[in-house]
């Protein structure tokens, strides 16, 4: 259960501020700890101190970012929306340069071309979900490189973010229940597409969670046990993504049919999900490599039947191309666009 509202402001929000400071005050020891804990690993991957790093400058981010957002309540600006983008767009950007610094953050990105960026229209985002950060580095794109005040559907529980708390519930977002399907998830997105214009841009995960074999498996059964024989044969054919849920994307669709669809896949990190596997394994030079691709509005199918099917086509789309960046370059050699 979420605590509410003014609690998570009055206990949770100050709390990231009192962390941070205790974090900065403490910075050399956590430097000494880590970096003992990181001698067990081959000197290549001794990466506790990046983590420390990493830490104080998201800490700080956010505390600066919490610390604004006060202000703007204070001043009468916690409506000003452009204000707020202004705001998520220097937290965003900062988070990104400190990954690059940190972790020597490389992103490659193929997008359309000969469309003046990604559209001139509304346009509906549907995006892989895989890795750590996927989510912040699509928001930053359509951010800073696209001009896009990106609207996005996250589930509940992600509230306890101080940060995410306070600056997404002051803009046209949503924070649904985590049960895939629900109804008041439907009726949200639903909400945020039917208001859109040329800037927005609506941002929804189909797969709801980040690929393993295990939720692939998960996903199979539950396609079987309702009876979507197609779509469950189609989904043993997916190596690498989880079966996409049609609903959420058939409803902002539906809501907006004037906006295009741009289809974005992605892969580098994927095999980094909990934060053993992040510790473990993340590389010394952090490579992604993403394609987005788009489909006008006129080209986008009409019928119930046939969007789920261009979904599943689009999705397989996105598992092909990641098994091609996964493929040797030369019989030798770490796969393309991996770490």
């Amino acid at each position: 259960m979420l605590p509410p509202r003014i609690l998570r402001r009055l206990v949770l929000a100050p709390l990231v501020i009192v962390v941070t400071v205790a974090m900065l005050v403490t910075l050399p020891l956590w430097l000494v700890v880590t970096a003992a804990a990181s001698m067990r690993l081959p000197p290549p991957q001794r990466r506790g101190p990046r983590f420390v790093w990493f830490g104080v400058a998201w800490l700080t981010l956010e505390s600066l970012v919490l610390i604004a957002c006060l202000w703007l309540w204070v001043a009468g600006g916690a409506r000003h929306q452009e204000r707020h983008y202004g705001l998520v767009t220097w937290f965003l950007s900062r988070v990104y340069g400190a990954a690059v610094r940190i972790f020597r953050l490389r992103l490659d990105v193929e997008e359309p071309a000969g469309r003046g960026g990604v559209s001139s229209r509304p346009v509906i985002v549907l995006a892989r979900h895989a890795g750590p950060g996927d989510s912040f580095l699509l928001i930053h794109r359509l951010l800073v490189t696209h001009g896009r005040r990106p609207r996005i559907v996250m589930k509940a529980v992600l509230q306890y973010d101080p940060t995410l708390d306070v600056v997404i519930n002051r803009l046209p977002n949503a924070f649904v229940p985590r049960r895939s399907g629900h109804p008041r998830t439907i009726g949200e997105i639903r909400r945020l597409a039917a208001t859109m214009d040329e800037r927005d841009a609506l941002v929804i995960f189909p797969e709801g969670a980040n690929f393993s074999p295990r939720r692939r498996r998960v996903a199979i059964r539950r396609l079987e046990a309702k009876g979507l024989a197609e779509e469950a044969e189609r989904a043993r054919g997916l190596e690498h993504v989880l079966p996409p849920r049609p609903n959420g994307a058939l409803a902002a669709i539906s809501a907006c049919p004037a906006a295009d669809v741009v289809f974005v896949a992605h892969t580098g990190l994927d095999d980094l999900v909990t934060l053993g596997d992040i510790w473990r394994r993340l590389p010394y030079t952090a490579h992604i490599s993403a394609k987005w691709w788009l489909v006008p509005a006129a080209e986008v199918p009409r019928g119930r039947a046939e969007r789920v099917r261009w979904l599943y086509d689009n999705w397989a789309r996105i598992d092909a191309w990641i098994s091609e960046q996964r493929l040797p370059v030369g019989g030798a050699g770490p796969p393309a666009g991996r770490c």
